[in-house]
């Protein structure tokens, strides 16, 4: 029996080079490969800016409270992410809104984000769910009509265009992420990305436990965290930013090959794709499986296949703790309905075509002998 998992990183020789070269240099922090890992992604983005921290999340708190956004505001965003999206304004005292989900796309549904929108609202915050973007151009649009700021989690999405326009670029602030399962990893990590020179000021020194902008040794002009990118950690980021192009193209190849072999099956929907959307940088591959289809059973089965599933999202609504921010008349119902049926099956870059092939099969065949 194969065991294939949900997702692994892709480690060359040239990632353990680059790595082991930091080691030997006695340089760990604050030192030239963050600074090269930040060039590197800002010019890969086309913007003026980019902010390297220890994770996404660090990234979107920093954003949120550059942007002074605090008790008693209120921001939009949705619910099928994950959590980190709605933690991070949580953070600072703020509410996060919950608007539902396009069916399609499985985005924030903007035809529905007016209607939330109050003298309390600061900012929309959206997600490129899946690596699929979101339209920020009539998001800009709502933003511009209301005074609000725009921040745009793309911790899933670095690569993907709209309208020829990459994630992370048309928005107030942008964040990408770089776990071992994204389409690059740095291990842990994350970075910010802006044209704000106010805002991008903040971030460096927020990172930085409120350091000053000067660089001055142990002067501190505001509260600040340790939201450092380490040296290593650029390394990796950089071996991996120059196999961009490549890691993309072998990424986009593999869900091809899911594409065309799950298209017809019976029970299973394969992820939309906008006719906007100019590149798609996949970061996992989710199904949707018909109504009355048990979804854990069919997990169960493909686990003990030896084939890695998850549930993808458990939307940030279902969580326990976010219960108390929900208001009562909160229609989320397309999100409660798909977040019942996606599931996440094994997809990363070094994929083989026997592999899916194998993943394949399998579903196929659990499909076909379950009765729904």
């Amino acid at each position: 029996m194969k065991q294939i998992p949900l997702a692994k990183p892709d480690i060359t020789n040239r990632e353990i080079e680059y790595v082991a070269d930091v080691l030997k240099s006695g340089i760990l922090s604050i030192g030239p490969k963050v600074a090269k890992f930040e060039e590197m992604i800002a010019q890969y983005v086309g913007v003026k800016h980019a902010i390297a921290v220890n994770s996404g999340t660090s990234g979107l708190h920093l954003i949120v409270r550059a942007m002074g956004i605090g008790e008693g505001d209120e921001v939009i965003t949705t619910p099928f992410s994950f959590v980190a999206s709605s933690n991070c304004i949580l953070m600072e005292g703020a509410r996060p809104v919950f608007v539902d989900i396009d069916k399609n796309t499985l985005n924030i549904d903007i035809d529905k984000i007016e209607e939330k929108i109050t003298d309390k609202t600061k900012a929309i915050l959206a997600v490129d769910v899946f690596g699929h973007p979101v339209d920020m151009e009539r998001i800009n649009a709502i933003a511009e009509k209301h005074n609000l700021k725009v921040i745009e989690d793309s911790c899933e999405a670095l690569g993907s265009e709209f309208k020829g326009i990459k994630c992370g670029k048309n928005c107030d602030a942008g964040v990408f992420a770089f776990y071992p399962n994204k389409q690059i990893t740095t291990a842990e990590g994350g970075i910010i990305v802006t044209d704000d020179d106010t805002l991008a000021d903040l971030c460096r020194s927020m990172r930085s436990q409120g350091r000053a902008i000067t660089g001055t040794w142990l002067y501190h002009e505001r509260l600040g965290y340790n939201y450092r990118l380490s040296e290593l950690h650029a390394a990796l980021g950089i071996a991996q930013m120059e196999r961009i192009d490549e890691i993309l193209k072998k990424r986009s190849k593999v869900a091809e090959l899911y594409n065309d072999l799950l298209r017809d099956v019976p029970g299973v929907s394969i992820p939309y794709i906008s006719p906007h959307v100019t590149m798609m940088s996949w970061f996992v591959y989710v199904i949707r499986l018909d109504k009355g289809i048990d979804r854990n059973k069919v997990m169960e089965e493909l686990q003990s296949r030896g084939i890695g599933c998850k549930p993808y999202f458990t939307p940030i609504n279902h969580q326990p703790f976010y219960k108390e921010y929900l208001s009562s008349d909160t229609d989320l119902s397309v999100n409660d309905d798909v977040s019942e049926r996606t599931i996440a099956i094994p997809f990363y870059t070094t994929m083989t075509e026997e592999e899916v092939k194998y993943v394949v099969d399998n579903l196929k065949y659990i499909l076909c002998k379950m009765e729904y």
